[in-house]
């Protein structure tokens, strides 16, 4: 049984599909949802690291995430929680999801593949690596 439930949200992950995926898992009264979105921090031309995605000055606020997260957060029947935070997205997520003790993580992926894999780097391909928990990567383009 999922107790707690990890949903890393970015700008590509629409709330509809998220809506779907948790509607499809036939969740307890008792899961708990946890609705991230990390907002990568800023680094130097000199820390930049070739795999991993970098900041755009077109981040959203911190306030329109969280109003997105919340407008979420409103149509679910479960209890819920929202947590905004800066840093590296992989990281992050994995932070997270061992601070709440998440049995599934679900994640958006961009679908890149070769070269744009390389360069843009992949958080979802990560976080499959690196995290104790299971993982749900819904695809772009992903219908229910």
């Amino acid at each position: 049984m999922l107790k707690t439930i990890l949903v890393a949200i970015d700008s590509s992950l629409s709330t509809e599909r998220v809506l779907e995926a948790l509607q499809q898992l036939n969740l307890q009264a008792t899961a708990q949802i946890i609705f991230s979105h990390v907002i990568p921090t800023q680094v130097s031309e000199f820390d930049a690291v070739a795999d991993h995605p970098h900041p755009s000055f077109s981040e959203l606020p911190y306030q329109t995430v969280e109003k997105q997260l919340q407008v979420i957060q409103q149509q679910l029947t479960c209890p819920s929680q929202i947590e905004v935070v800066r840093g590296d997205p992989s990281e992050e997520i994995i932070r997270l999801a061992n601070i709440y003790k998440a049995d599934l993580i679900i994640i958006g992926s961009r679908g890149l593949t070769g070269m744009n894999r390389v360069i843009k780097g992949s958080v979802s391909a990560q976080v499959v690596a690196e995290a104790d928990c299971s993982v749900l990567v819904l695809k772009e383009g992903f219908q229910s």
